[in-house]
């Protein structure tokens, strides 16, 4: 197999559309080596309750978001393909839906850090997006346990 026409890149052993910079340069195949050694399993797997392979290094803030290109490893993140395909649909596409995780955690909680359960605006459930006095309420035990957690 030759490149462009392989599926992967036989240098590298990278996916083809890793092809461009800097997912093509040796610095970032070492850190992405290193970071699959540090953390093998999938971390959003992890966070749902499974043990899933990671076979993907995402930046945590993409570099289109003005992430840095080799950043230290506790600002990459080990993914599986479909959750790293998942986060990608919904934060990096114009017509994702801003949540990169969906689900939740064994404690019920939002696993996605972004999620609006988390932040400052209501959840807003109806059709008009106008928050209602009863969405901005947040049960006393849910509040509880995520003072309990740091948040």
């Amino acid at each position: 197999m030759t490149w462009p026409h392989a599926k992967y890149h036989t240098a590298t052993g990278l996916h083809k559309s890793m092809a461009h910079w800097p997912y093509n340069t040796p610095q970032w195949v070492r850190l992405r080596k290193v970071k699959l050694q540090q953390q093998p399993l999938c971390e959003v797997c992890m966070k749902r309750g499974r043990i899933v392979r990671a076979n993907t290094v995402d930046h945590i803030i993409s570099i289109k978001s003005g992430g840095h290109p080799f950043p230290t490893l506790d600002e990459l993140m080990s993914m599986c393909t479909p959750c790293h395909n998942s986060k990608s649909r919904n934060t990096d596409q114009p017509t994702g839906k801003g949540i990169a995780y969906k689900g939740c955690d064994a404690s019920g909680l939002p696993i996605d850090p972004s999620h609006p359960f988390y932040g400052s605006k209501p959840i807003t459930p109806s059709k008009d997006g106008q928050a209602k006095a009863y969405d901005r309420h947040v049960p006393r035990k849910i509040t509880k346990l995520h003072n309990d957690t740091g948040g």
